[in-house]
């Protein structure tokens, strides 16, 4: 049984056909109804049923044109989807090849089904060209997010289930369309991009790279074994089960503070296993407790009151 979108567009085309046989019939034919006489009436409708009987074959003919065509859009971009899926092709991608496919072919065959009733398709063309250059132009904007959106899918900088950030937004890619990018943020928010503005931004993508570098910077006393500090920070850190052991944690000393020495210390994480963002969590609370076992001293700033009296 047929689908309803099927049926709608069937009775589109028979209409469409058969207007476009009736004016073709009109621009060929001999001249109007001639009502001078019942007899020159009669013959005018004689040679107008003559006209429509020579056209119904051609009529029935695209009808049953445009309805093949119409199965074997469906069949065949089904088929493509199938394979595409089968191969395990990003879903984004397969599905702009299937809605490509099943319209290339519909449309092909409305071409054909137009030039059965002798239909000007040229002509036709002609102004849906400059009618889509037209609506292109009103909705400028729509027509670069869609544009961007095929030129996304076809690069693919990042793919479904991806953690990315595209300028303030860091997210999950949840889904991919024509005209926007879908991301699920960190707190919980469904954010939708235009696709014209992830396509004209830096892309970060975090799922690239399976490696992540933690930095935490840290402060120290002045009077602190600096060789005794980088010691128990590395050897903390070798304890945690999501530290990667390569490439190797580090400990780098930056600057002499105000108040402090200030180093920043590095490592890595398997960013599939161990979730970046919760990931200095565990560390600082290993560090914090190493440091004070090993009196190691971590400062805050002093600040100094100075109170001020007169007497009077």
């Amino acid at each position: 049984m047929m689908k309803k979108q099927h049926l709608l567009l069937v009775g589109m085309t028979a209409v469409t056909l058969l207007l476009a046989g009736c004016t073709t019939a009109q621009r060929t034919a001999e001249p109007s109804f001639d009502l001078s006489s019942p007899e020159a009436a009669m013959m005018t409708l004689s040679n107008a049923l003559a006209e429509f009987l020579l056209f119904l074959p051609r009529l029935l003919a695209a009808m049953v044109l445009i309805v093949i065509t119409l199965y074997l859009a469906a069949w065949i971009s089904k088929l493509v989807k199938h394979i595409l899926e089968k191969r395990r092709t990003d879903p984004g991608v397969t599905l702009l090849i299937y809605h490509v496919t099943r319209w290339t072919i519909v449309i092909v065959g409305m071409i054909s089904a137009l030039r059965q009733v002798n239909f000007d398709v040229t002509a036709f063309l002609a102004g849906l060209g400059i009618l889509g250059f037209t609506i292109g132009f009103a909705l400028q904007d729509i027509s670069q997010n869609v544009m961007a959106g095929f030129l996304l899918l076809i690069q693919k900088p990042f793919e479904l289930g991806d953690l990315i950030q595209i300028d303030d937004y860091i997210g999950t890619v949840s889904s991919v369309d024509l005209r926007s990018t879908e991301l699920h943020t960190g707190d919980g928010h469904n954010v939708l991009i235009p696709n014209a503005y992830v396509f004209t931004k830096p892309i970060t993508n975090f799922s690239r790279q399976a490696t992540w570098r933690i930095s935490i910077p840290i402060r120290v006393a002045y009077n602190s074994d600096l060789e005794l500090v980088q010691r128990v920070a590395l050897q903390t850190l070798q304890t945690l089960p999501d530290v990667l052991d390569t490439p190797e944690p580090a400990v780098n000393f930056q600057k002499f503070g105000d108040y402090s020495l200030d180093l920043t210390l590095n490592f890595w994480i398997d960013g599939r296993i161990t979730n970046p963002v919760t990931a200095p969590h565990p560390a600082i609370i290993a560090l914090q407790k190493a440091f004070a076992q090993a009196g190691i001293e971590i400062p805050y700033p002093v600040q100094t009151a100075i109170q001020v009296s007169s007497n009077q």
